[in-house]
């Protein structure tokens, strides 16, 4: 076994070489199977608009108060 790229035969590269490109193909298909899946297709009836309501301010002192 070679310890070192430098020191390598052809073999090795090989191997490399064939890993490498057997772990991007499965990257870009588990990509591409991803996106096939989601549902983007909105249509302008279909669009939702969500407006802004009051402003509102939120803050916590770590302690509860009785009124």
């Amino acid at each position: 076994m070679n310890h070192s790229i430098h020191s390598a035969d052809r073999g090795t590269h090989m191997k490399i070489v064939v890993v490498a490109l057997v772990a991007g193909i499965a990257v870009a298909a588990f990509g591409i199977a991803a996106r096939t899946n989601a549902d983007y297709s909105q249509t302008a009836q279909s669009t939702h608009v969500i407006k802004a309501g009051k402003p509102v301010v939120v803050t916590s002192a770590g302690t509860s108060e009785i009124r």
